[in-house]
């Protein structure tokens, strides 16, 4: 299954697939293009989501092994992705129904908001366990939004969050039963409907620059 954008009333819902959604080059592709087709029809707020066991896998190795001489092009996607959800001018929500892994979760991360189902799917960053140490940008994109308690035990450890656990330690926002996420994330949102895109932009990129500078070298 390929995205798919819908609308509950003002809010976008993009659903990133049914299966792991790892970040290919032409899901990449596909993000930012409905990202600039939400952002020109003047939407109050988006929510991702998923329809499968996976919210997102984050990268696609398999596309990495094959195409390792572009590893610095393909990298720079992903910050570059990253650093948009950071900053999108309308509030954000992630939806994380299933696991969440590596820069999946960094992209769930990257939203202003997060609510994960309460008895399936783990939130992890395995990156000291497979032995790929954090980029600065992708650590700096953490940082900005976990407390240094929340660091220390995602970052570290590659501990497997349950949705329970996740937001006990500040991970994320909220979390609810299943089929009650994607709602539960709309309705987060649902209250910030009509804020001034430009100065929330404003706010956004200001609050977060450092990590936006660590993610896109400017």
């Amino acid at each position: 299954m390929a995205v798919n954008l819908t609308y509950d009333d003002k809010i976008a819902v993009l659903d990133l697939g049914d299966d792991e959604n790892r970040f290919s080059p032409d899901f990449l592709d596909e993000i930012n293009r409905v990202l600039d087709e939400v952002l020109a029809a003047g939407a109050h707020g988006l929510v991702t989501t998923a329809g499968g066991k996976f919210y997102t896998n984050g990268l696609d190795l398999d596309w990495l092994m094959a195409h390792g001489d572009r590893t610095d092009w393909y990298v720079g996607r992903v910050h570059a992705l990253l650093a948009r959800m950071l900053t999108l001018p309308i509030p954000t929500a992630a939806a994380v129904v299933g696991h969440a892994f590596g820069a999946g979760a960094m992209l769930a991360i990257a939203h202003d908001f997060r609510v994960m189902r309460a008895d399936r799917g783990f939130f992890c960053f395995p990156e000291i366990d497979i032995r790929i140490p954090f980029t600065p940008g992708m650590a700096a994109l953490i940082q900005a939004k976990l407390t240094p308690q929340a660091q220390v035990a995602s970052m570290t450890t590659g501990r497997r969050f349950g949705g329970v656990d996740a937001q006990q330690i500040g991970i994320v926002d909220a979390t609810a039963g299943e089929g009650a996420v994607t709602p539960a994330a709309t309705e987060f949102l649902r209250p910030l409907a009509g804020k001034d895109s430009g100065t929330l932009g404003a706010i956004k990129a200001t609050m977060f620059d450092p990590a936006v500078a660590a993610l896109t070298g400017a």
